[in-house]
């Protein structure tokens, strides 16, 4: 299951990349530049979702066999 940075993150994606596409069909370099950082800022935030999501779930993990709950 995703987690909230993981959502977060896809969104800006989606928004920065319309941003940037709106911003070279209306030649607005402002537009494209700004679009284009917020697509690179959200794939890092989904990227230290799936990184926390994975850690958690290792965890997670570790503490069932530890637990005797898993082989």
């Amino acid at each position: 299951m995703w987690n909230d940075d993981e959502v977060k993150g896809k969104t800006k994606k989606v928004k920065g990349t319309i941003k940037r596409e709106v911003g070279k069909i209306t030649n607005d370099p402002e537009l494209e530049d700004e679009g284009s950082a917020e697509k690179a800022g959200g794939n890092v935030q989904e990227k230290f979702g799936t990184v926390r999501r994975k850690a958690g779930n290792a965890i997670e993990e570790a503490g069932e066999a530890i637990a005797g709950k898993r082989p």
